[in-house]
């Protein structure tokens, strides 16, 4: 009986002969191959690879909760920030540092502070302040008013007053006179003119002719301004002015004012109108002296 020749063995004959280039071999091992009858098969995944899985599963896991971390550190900054800009007092409003400018000699300034002292405690972000300039116009002799944050807890009020350009006797009254301001609105009331306040004399109820000659106030420069005792005016191109020596202008309308006070100062400065007790300007070009 001819001698079996074991897998193992013709295995081992071949590999001794060696194989021809690009020449697979298979392995077979007895012991396997009694149990499975063929070749065994490599693992599908390894073990370096659940490694790596693993791994990057880990990573994946860390990078969300950092970036959960960031989120949640993020929304908890923008409400502080919230909270410290439009609720907490660090940047409450607080009287004592608000400043008041340019209230001059008509507007009371504890009323402008009593105003901007309602609102106290409130935060400079939520503070209104053009609501605020609204209720400081209405305070008396405000025209104009301007407010401006002063961080981190003051406020800046600059304030233009109605000042009095002239005194309008005020027959109804028994002798006071009225202070009008340059648009002509009442900014308080005095038993007698002031010193350096011209005294307007216009029809009553006539407000273009008023108008016209708080127009021509106006634009007077100050030291001219200063020698005018008093103005009147029967319409609104008759306006006359009486100086502090007697002389009286004619003016005329509020027209060319410029030119007039031009006009006027050189014959003011002129040997040739010394004396005139009238001077009149209404037509500049061809002024008149008596």
């Amino acid at each position: 009986m001819p001698k079996r020749t074991e897998p193992t063995a013709v295995a081992e004959q071949l590999g001794s002969s060696g194989p021809g280039p690009g020449r697979s071999v298979t392995t077979y091992s007895a012991g396997r191959a009694r149990a499975y009858g063929g070749p065994v098969a490599p693992p599908v995944v390894s073990t370096s690879s659940i490694a790596r899985f693993a791994e990057r599963a880990r990573a994946r896991r860390n990078l969300a909760r950092r970036q959960l971390i960031i989120a949640v550190a993020v929304v908890l900054g923008v409400v502080g920030l919230a909270w410290l800009l439009f609720a907490s007092p660090v940047l409450a409003l607080d009287p004592d540092g608000v400043v008041v400018e340019g209230a001059g000699t008509v507007v009371a300034v504890g009323q402008v502070q009593g105003v901007v002292a309602a609102h106290a405690g409130t935060p400079l972000p939520r503070l209104d302040t053009v609501a605020l300039r609204d209720e400081l116009l209405d305070v008396p002799g405000v025209r104009e008013a301007r407010v401006t944050r002063a961080w981190p807890t003051g406020l800046s009020v600059t304030i233009v007053a109605r000042e009095p350009v002239a005194a309008v006797p005020d027959r109804d009254s028994g002798g006071s006179f009225a202070l009008l301001d340059q648009d002509g609105v009442q900014v308080g009331r005095v038993d007698a003119a002031p010193a350096g306040l011209p005294v307007v004399e216009v029809p009553v109820g006539d407000k273009r002719t008023l108008a016209a000659v708080l127009g021509v106030l106006e634009q007077l420069p100050a030291d001219l301004l200063a020698e005018v005792r008093g103005v009147s005016a029967h319409t609104q191109d008759t306006v006359t002015m009486r100086l502090r020596d007697g002389v009286r202008v004619d003016w005329g309308s509020a027209r060319e004012t410029p030119l007039k006070m031009a006009v006027l100062k050189v014959l003011r400065a002129s040997p040739a109108a010394a004396g005139a007790t009238v001077i009149d300007v209404s037509a500049p070009r061809l002024p008149i002296t008596k």
